[in-house]
């Protein structure tokens, strides 16, 4: 939007364990330059930017010869707090937003609201696969987890049905990419209003 101010997200976050830089543009046009080391998690990083219109960049170096669970995890911490960053005062937005993403056989459903109250419901056929690649797919929840802990939303995820694991994940994150995106846009009717009867997000 011409003459508003930039929304963008900058963490920097450094353990024992990894050192993870992100930056975030809500206002993108779906830039991605994303390396974790876990290639399929990059390729669910990249969803997240592409279908949410969010510039994204990712860089983490982690623990990899021990497993990829601090990589993941400290990864989707820094995204969180990079996007709730980036959200600045949240006034104009949206806030809500929804999306039903399918992908072949498998289905997601996503509802956000960017509350400033971090709350996750999330459900996925059980029995999957239990790896893609070198990514552990019990981590898919965790990442929502960490997410929703440092963005401070209220993230409800549902798939329904589905069996190939690969496409359970993807379409998890072409939605929750779309509802977030839905979300977070300035809503043109709402200029200067904050979303809220509490007078605070």
């Amino acid at each position: 939007m011409s003459g508003a101010t930039a929304r963008v997200g900058r963490v920097e976050r450094t353990t024992k364990e990894t050192t993870v830089l992100v930056e975030i543009d809500l206002d993108g046009t779906g830039q991605v330059d994303v390396s974790t080391g876990v290639g399929f998690y990059d390729h669910m990083l990249d969803q997240l930017g592409r279908h949410g219109l969010f510039d994204l960049k990712v860089k983490t170096d982690g623990d990899l010869h021990i497993d990829t669970h601090h990589t993941i995890e400290d990864t989707a911490l820094a995204l969180g707090a990079a996007f709730k960053q980036a959200l600045g005062d949240k006034v104009g937005i949206y806030r809500f937003g929804n999306c039903t993403v399918p992908l072949d056989e498998s289905l997601a459903q996503v509802t956000v609201d960017l509350s400033g109250r971090p709350y996750l419901v999330h459900t996925e056929p059980e029995n999957m696969a239990p790896m893609i690649g070198t990514y552990d797919t019990t981590m898919t929840r965790h990442i929502l987890e960490s997410f929703v802990a440092q963005a401070q939303i209220a993230l409800h995820v549902h798939v329904p049905y589905g069996r190939n694991a690969h496409h359970i994940v993807e379409c998890q994150f072409k939605a929750l990419a779309r509802a977030l995106r839905y979300a977070s846009e300035r809503d043109v009717r709402a200029a200067g209003i904050l979303p809220s009867t509490k007078g605070a997000l």
